[in-house]
């Protein structure tokens, strides 16, 4: 999945695909717990069906008294090697810094380099 084929409406982000048996573009909401999808027979369509499923969505939850999942609460977790856990920690430390904001850097660094919206 690349970075084009995201929707992006009410800070919510749709991946969106097409299946060339069905004729259908079709998606889902990324990022967080809950399923939802939406469709399309043509790609003017993709946009409002996205949307469309975003506002069900959320007033779905109204409906439910449920807190609707967000995609992006900043925080998140991270498998790494213990070896790797280790060294970060010790540079942290180190460093007089936490491990949160070395992976912040870190984080940052990289983006800044690699990544452009």
């Amino acid at each position: 999945m690349n970075k084009d084929n995201f929707v992006n409406y009410k800070d919510y982000y749709g991946s969106v695909q097409f299946d060339p048996d069905q004729e259908i573009f079709y998606g889902r909401v990324e990022f967080i717990r809950d399923l939802i999808t939406f469709e399309a027979q043509d790609a003017k369509s993709i946009i409002p069906s996205f949307r469309d499923a975003v506002d069900d969505y959320l007033k779905s939850c109204i409906l439910l008294n449920k807190k609707p999942n967000v995609s992006f609460k900043g925080s998140f977790n991270i498998r790494i090697s213990p070896d790797l856990h280790r060294k970060l920690g010790v540079y942290a430390a180190s460093h007089q810094n936490t491990i949160n904001n070395v992976v912040k850097s870190a984080l940052t660094e990289f983006l800044d380099h690699h990544y452009s919206p």
